[in-house]
């Protein structure tokens, strides 16, 4: 097998291997078992999860105020090791990026070990500052960051002798502000879960009946400094800031849907309508997960989909942009 093209197939399978951390680090994080080690990078000390009794009490005698819950503790193990292995996989492949010979892809490829090294600290400080806020939504933000990216580097990889074609500048603006519009939300909806906002109106479409409710407070809800120093951060906002959290994430989302079914409307333009397709109905199934949640008060296989095709929304609109600035797709006739 060729240097490019084993590159290229480790490009493909860490970002799939990507895809499953994000989605293990959602259920991680809905299921509260991001505490479920109260330490780092071990188990009560441990590489696995204590379980027996010579184990157990030595974990009891290490950390006598938290005892082993062994579901939560396997939940947290399970995303450290895939997380390793994703960070494995993109050491690889910042090695095999030094030996290319675009430049683009050679900064990328060091840009995402920088990253999962960051990563790596943003998880450790998500157990040690036990659930900051900030460094929750962030932890999670990196973790799209290097989906997108590895989807990225693949894209590059399995495209690079392609060169622009596509010159619809309506199409390319919305695309690119869709994409900003979408990274947004997803930080709003990493604030949202972090905060426990996620059933702060438990209405829809209003807000505790009202269109706009009346106690909203954006100074506590989006203060990033929020919660250092306490033993207990995630209690560190009211409940009127966890509302205006939750309605900002919805009042954003109509932002999401005028700009990406603008893209949409661009796309089939450009008759393009097999990608517009699938950029309207990932939108639609996101919409219908999000107000799901509400309605049926945020059941845990709903609000895993809900994350998971957030990211699938991601990385479709990445490809978009891809296809406009870099790359000669031919349109496609659907």
């Amino acid at each position: 097998m060729r240097l490019d093209t084993f590159a290229q197939q480790i490009a493909k399978y860490a970002t799939l291997l990507a895809f499953i951390v994000v989605v293990v680090g959602a259920y991680t994080r809905l299921t509260d078992a991001g505490l479920g080690c109260p330490d780092w990078p071990g188990c009560y000390g441990q590489l696995l999860v204590p379980e027996s009794e010579i184990d157990l009490q030595a974990a009891t005698t290490r950390y006598p105020n938290q005892p082993v819950d062994a579901t939560k503790a396997k939940t947290e193990m399970f995303h450290r090791y895939l997380a390793s292995t994703l960070g494995f996989m993109i050491l690889i492949i910042g090695f095999l990026g030094l030996k290319s010979s675009e430049r683009r892809i050679k900064i990328l490829s060091l840009s995402l070990v920088a990253l999962v090294m960051f990563q790596g600290l943003l998880g450790m400080w998500t157990v040690t500052l036990r659930l900051l806020p900030t460094v929750v939504m962030g932890h999670l933000l990196g973790g799209l960051a290097t989906l997108s990216l590895l989807w990225l580097l693949y894209l590059m990889r399995a495209h690079s002798n392609n060169r622009p074609k596509i010159k619809n500048k309506a199409l390319k603006i919305f695309a690119l502000f869709s994409l900003i519009a979408v990274i947004i939300q997803l930080a709003l909806g990493g604030w949202t879960s972090a905060n426990y906002a996620s059933l702060a109106c438990p209405d829809f479409p209003s807000c505790l009946g009202q269109y706009w409710p009346a106690q909203l407070d954006f100074y506590q809800a989006f203060n990033l400094f929020s919660g250092i120093g306490l033993k207990f951060p995630t209690l560190a906002i009211d409940n009127d800031a966890r509302v205006t959290i939750h309605f900002m994430h919805r009042l954003w989302a109509i932002a999401v849907c005028l700009l990406v079914l603008l893209t949409c409307y661009q796309l089939w333009q450009q008759k393009l309508t097999q990608l517009a397709w699938v950029l309207f109905l990932i939108l639609c199934l996101q919409l219908s997960l999000g107000i799901t949640n509400v309605l049926a008060k945020l059941p845990l296989s709903i609000a895993v989909m809900h994350n998971g095709v957030g990211a699938l929304l991601l990385l479709t609109l990445v490809t978009v942009n891809f296809m406009i600035f870099n790359s000669a797709y031919k349109k496609h006739r659907g």
